[in-house]
């Protein structure tokens, strides 16, 4: 019998051993412990900290969790383990997966010691658990990341960069032990002329600001960093100072100074966040789906009624179709496989939009139920809306499919 590696000249579906063991791990955490919590912390809008606690008891918030999913070879393990994880909850969901983003930042263009030092500080350990954020946008530089204010001043006689401006809409901002900040080492270069940095726990001229009180992903920390004179050592710009200078040098000279480091971020997490809708999306399509067998109207199951049925199929072969284009741009994205026709804001695109939509859905047909708290669907559609905001505008990323399909500067 041939392997599934042999089977159809090479191409499989199937998931590796490792990813169904883990898959199986996951859910269980998120029916048993992220389930049964969901309400109450979105109810209460705070950071579920026995929830994460929970999670890095077993080993779930662990570096060495999201480092073994990330560098998976089929680059399926961490959109698995997310799936999973936002099934349970998006609020909770992003409250245990919210210091990825920073870790990915540094682990994308950081140097191996600033990898080896920063990012098990941003995970911790149990009962002293961790948090990371990743602080790109501004009051007035949402989608338009070349409006980026913050400035980040080199101090050549201290060696130490000077950080001055504030983000908004940080996930565990002002909260979390470590910050990853993007800031403007020369706002005549735009886009072109910013950098990451490093934000040490406990610096000083660090705060939290606004905290926002949101549609949905209640449980999740959001808020804006305020960074008043943050001084930093030289050593936390991410990829290190020789690397920037030549890049503002060969700009100088008219050439290209490669991809901007959030965007790059972006680009790499944009498979894993629509695994996130995926789930919320799965989530809504199930319940939907066990509530249409067992509600009874005109003596028979509202199920058997074709308005149903068929509603129920769409959601369905959505949240497949879905899952199935973030699995490519996730073996795309391990594979080191160019975005070509914008692989990764298609998955993105897709998975945001099914989710809204399907929640939706499900939330008519449950009918007036769905409209109460108490059942969980109105929440996974406040849930949802976000997937087609953060990280990204569906706008923003029709906007990226367009580029790349016509080859035309599309704005």
């Amino acid at each position: 019998m041939s392997s599934p590696e042999q089977a159809g000249g090479g191409f499989s579906l199937e998931l590796s051993a490792d990813i169904t063991q883990m898959r199986s791990w996951v859910h269980e955490f998120a029916r048993d412990v992220i389930r049964p919590a969901a309400a109450e912390w979105d109810e209460r809008e705070e950071t579920p900290w026995p929830v994460i606690e929970e999670a890095a008891k077993i080993g779930l918030y662990s570096l060495d969790f999201f480092g073994t999913q990330w560098f998976d070879p089929s680059g399926l393990g961490t959109v698995v383990a997310f799936e999973e994880l936002f099934w349970g909850d998006a609020g909770i969901g992003l409250s245990i997966v919210g210091s990825g983003l920073a870790a990915v930042a540094v682990a994308s263009n950081g140097t191996p010691e600033q990898i080896g030092e920063w990012l098990p500080q941003m995970f911790g350990s149990p009962g002293d658990v961790k948090l990371g954020a990743f602080c790109s946008s501004e009051p007035d530089a949402g989608s338009d990341v070349g409006a980026i204010r913050t400035r980040a001043v080199y101090d050549q006689a201290s060696d130490e960069w000077v950080l001055n401006g504030t983000k908004t809409w940080a996930t565990n901002g002002g909260i979390a032990d470590v910050h990853v900040v993007v800031a403007s080492v020369d706002p005549s270069l735009g886009s072109r002329g910013q950098a990451t940095f490093i934000v040490p726990p406990g610096t000083r001229g660090l705060s939290q600001g606004q905290k926002f009180r949101k549609h949905g992903i209640r449980a999740s920390h959001t808020a804006e960093v305020v960074l008043d004179d943050v001084r930093v050592p030289g050593r936390c710009l991410v990829g290190g100072k020789e690397r920037l200078d030549a890049r503002l040098a060969r700009i100088a000279d008219g050439g290209s100074g490669g991809e901007q480091a959030a965007m790059r971020t972006f680009e790499k997490s944009r498979p894993s966040v629509a695994a996130m809708a995926v789930g919320v999306a799965r989530a809504g399509a199930e319940y939907a789906s066990e509530y249409a067998t067992q509600r009874v109207q005109f003596g028979r199951p509202i199920g058997q009624n074709q308005a149903i049925a068929f509603m129920l199929a769409d959601m369905h072969a959505s949240v497949d179709a879905a899952r199935l284009l973030t699995w490519r741009a996730a073996w795309m994205a391990r594979n080191d496989i160019p975005f070509e026709r914008a692989e990764g804001s298609v998955s993105k695109l897709v998975a945001g939009e099914t989710a809204v939509r399907v929640t939706e859905q499900a939330i008519q047909i449950l009918g007036g139920n769905g409209y109460t708290r108490e059942y969980p669907v109105e929440r996974w559609h406040r849930d949802a809306k976000i997937f087609t905001i953060f990280e990204g505008t569906s706008e923003i990323q029709r906007m990226i499919i367009g580029r790349a399909v016509t080859g035309l500067d599309v704005r």
